[in-house]
């Protein structure tokens, strides 16, 4: 995992952020495109690391996995003309296309396996009654217990992205706050102490993206 956070990162960064969906929210029997085209304004997915910015309008760098989607014709909404992911060839090409509209002049790396996420026991049954043994979105609930389902499809990514720079200062002011008498029990020195808050603080400052927006809740933040 280190080496493929290595490879979404330059200019001194270090850190990516998590993000998935489980399930990838997918009704029975629609294409990707159909799928992806009714996310146009915001991704299907959600944030896992644990900062409190929930949606990210753009990133430096990230590699996307999305798997358990069959290859179904692509459709259109009646009266909708085609969106540019209905003429793409592939499903990855749908996915590539739909990451560089999302995130334009962002370095994106995308795979769509065929293979669903098995979640038959012991995986934890916590699903929504809208849900097929497959994993698909139903329009109203199924007449079975959600234990029921067999496998969902699943997108996975990683991203390195500006709103890292908030997490960083977070952590570094939290940290500061609990002074170094905190760790001193554990044999950490003052020096070392403030030498790694140091190190934070230059950290999160490779994530400014250069317009001022990122670092304006720090500001005031210095020792």
């Amino acid at each position: 995992m280190m080496h493929f956070a290595d490879s979404l990162t330059f200019s001194g960064r270090k850190v990516v952020a998590a993000w998935a969906a489980l399930p990838f929210p997918a009704l029975s029997g629609s294409s990707l495109p159909d799928i992806l085209s009714a996310h146009q304004q915001d991704v299907p997915w959600k944030l896992l690391s644990s900062w409190r910015e929930q949606k990210v309008s753009c990133c430096f760098a990230q590699s996307v996995v999305l798997r358990g989607i069959c290859p179904e014709k692509p459709t259109s909404c009646p009266g909708q003309p085609p969106s540019p992911l209905h003429s793409c060839e592939s499903p990855e090409q749908v996915l590539q296309q739909f990451l560089h509209s999302q995130f334009p002049g962002a370095f994106s790396t995308s795979h769509v396996l065929q293979q669903p996420c098995d979640t038959q026991p012991p995986f934890p049954q916590f699903f929504s009654p809208l849900l097929t043994r497959r994993g698909f979105l139903l329009d109203k609930p199924q007449g079975f217990s959600s234990a029921g389902v067999e496998s969902v499809p699943v997108l996975a990514a990683l991203q390195s992205c500006p709103g890292l720079r908030s997490l960083l200062s977070g952590l570094r002011r939290e940290l500061r706050a609990r002074r170094c008498s905190r760790f001193s029990t554990a044999g950490l020195e003052q020096d070392d102490f403030q030498e790694a808050l140091e190190e934070l603080e230059t950290l999160s400052q490779c994530y400014e993206t250069g317009f001022g927006a990122d670092g304006s809740e720090d500001e005031g933040d210095s020792d």
